[in-house]
């Protein structure tokens, strides 16, 4: 899949080499994901709804000439918090897409290994662990990834070279080793969270593209960067 021009350049920080390094990076990134949960805590509800029906129909526009039977894409259901995904699931699933979101158990269980469902609609759904809705079919397993063409990621954060501050526990890091090689992701973002910068770790999985209300656009790849 051909993804969308993105700019030409950006900074490409150094990776961490001791403890204190990697220490001080989980520090960071703890702080500023607070900071970006009490910013998405502040928007209206108007605001909001605005904002995903910018950054679904961007998405979508995105995916034209490939939405259908064909079609598998993976994708998450949102909480209050984060940017909204309903629409998107619901519209790619009625053109007959096929879409898979994350199984995460039982609200009192420990975190899963990364697993997935397939969604068949919002009466096929239950409430799972962190409060996150999952679907009630049957679970495929962590290579069910492998399927994807497409893999929609929640963030806290991303910068244009594709780094990616995610929700904390590491579970997208551990899913998206099953993607395919040619698989693309996408991140759905507010404007004010495309970052010149980010605290990044070396497990951190980057971005292909970055869904905003106002912008769609690819990442760099840092090879090019290092031309």
């Amino acid at each position: 899949m051909t993804t969308p021009d993105g700019p030409c350049d950006a900074p490409t920080p150094a990776m961490p080499t001791s403890s204190a390094d990697l220490a001080a990076l989980a520090a960071a990134k703890q702080t500023l994901r607070r900071a970006v949960r009490r910013a998405r805590s502040l928007q209206d509800v108007e605001q909001r709804a605005a904002a995903d029906r910018e950054r679904t129909a961007r998405v979508l526009a995105f995916l034209a000439g490939r939405v259908g039977p064909g079609l598998t894409v993976a994708g998450y259901l949102s909480r209050p918090d984060e940017p909204g995904t309903l629409e998107l699931v619901s519209a790619l699933q009625a053109t007959g897409v096929r879409v898979l979101l994350p199984v995460l158990g039982p609200a009192e269980a420990p975190l899963r290994d990364p697993d997935w469902a397939r969604y068949a609609g919002p009466d096929r759904l239950r409430v799972a662990a962190h409060r996150i809705t999952e679907p009630d079919t049957p679970a495929l397993g962590g290579r069910a990834l492998a399927e994807a063409e497409v893999i929609i990621c929640p963030a806290l954060g991303v910068t244009r070279r594709g780094d990616r501050l995610g929700m904390g526990a590491g579970w997208y890091d551990r899913a998206l080793q099953h993607a395919a090689p040619e698989a693309v992701t996408v991140a759905l973002v507010d404007d004010n969270e495309v970052f010149e910068v980010l605290p990044i770790e070396p497990w951190d999985r980057s971005i292909d593209v970055v869904a905003t209300p106002t912008e769609l656009f690819a990442t760099i790849d840092p090879k090019e960067l290092a031309e």
